[in-house]
């Protein structure tokens, strides 16, 4: 999910097999992988992914539950709802639902003999390059491919710096170390990774502020 600055505010992994089968799918060895998507120190809401395993299909779910209030009034309200399904390393569908603060948008991939084919609101029928997945960050294999991002649709194709090893805070308090990566371009935001958790966090600036996503581990 990448979004403009709006939907910034929104913006949901080691290749490792998934613990419960013995398929190599490119999950994380957690079944469930949560943020607290922070503002100014104040908490917006949340983002989570589930991942589930049945046969040789792997099915990832991501939630995002966000607003801004001030004082007793809600003045923005964010939420997007995806499905991913894989089978071995590949996507073979795609499915989301987006309401940003009153507008909706539906994005909906399904792989055939060409590759996989997306069709989203206000956006012509393409299909995806081999190397592009869902911009949905758990996968650390997206940083050497194209993104197609979940709420609009397009592809994307940012520039990604590899910025090193830091330590970063987790939603708990406590810290771990992550890999650093920035993507510039078509897309403007830091995300990090850790070698056995997976997408560790995320941050991102609006309007002079920045937006950061605390893992909870």
């Amino acid at each position: 999910m990448i979004m403009n600055r709006r939907t910034l505010l929104a913006s949901g992994a080691a290749s490792v097999a998934l613990a419960t089968t013995a398929r190599a799918f490119p999950a994380p060895p957690a079944t469930m992988i949560g943020f607290d998507v922070m503002r100014e120190g104040s908490k917006l809401g949340t983002h989570d992914l589930t991942f589930s395993a049945a046969g040789d299909t792997l099915t990832v779910n991501v939630a995002v539950d966000l607003a801004y209030d001030l004082g007793p009034v809600t003045v923005f309200r964010y939420t997007h709802r995806a499905v991913e399904r894989w089978q071995g390393d590949q996507v073979v569908s795609l499915e989301t639902q987006t309401d940003d603060d009153g507008d909706d948008y539906k994005v909906s991939g399904l792989r055939d003999a060409s590759g996989l084919v997306v069709q989203a609101t206000d956006l012509a029928t393409y299909t995806a390059p081999a190397s592009a997945l869902p911009a949905t960050h758990w996968n650390r294999n997206q940083l050497a491919g194209p993104w197609i991002n979940t709420q609009n649709g397009k592809l994307l194709r940012p520039q990604v710096t590899d910025i090193g090893v830091e330590t970063i805070a987790v939603a708990d308090g406590r810290t771990l170390n992550a890999r650093h990566y920035r993507m510039t371009g078509d897309a403007m935001l830091d995300i990090w990774y850790h070698d056995t958790m997976g997408w560790a966090g995320l941050s991102f600036v609006i309007d002079d502020t920045e937006i950061r996503y605390l893992r909870r581990v």
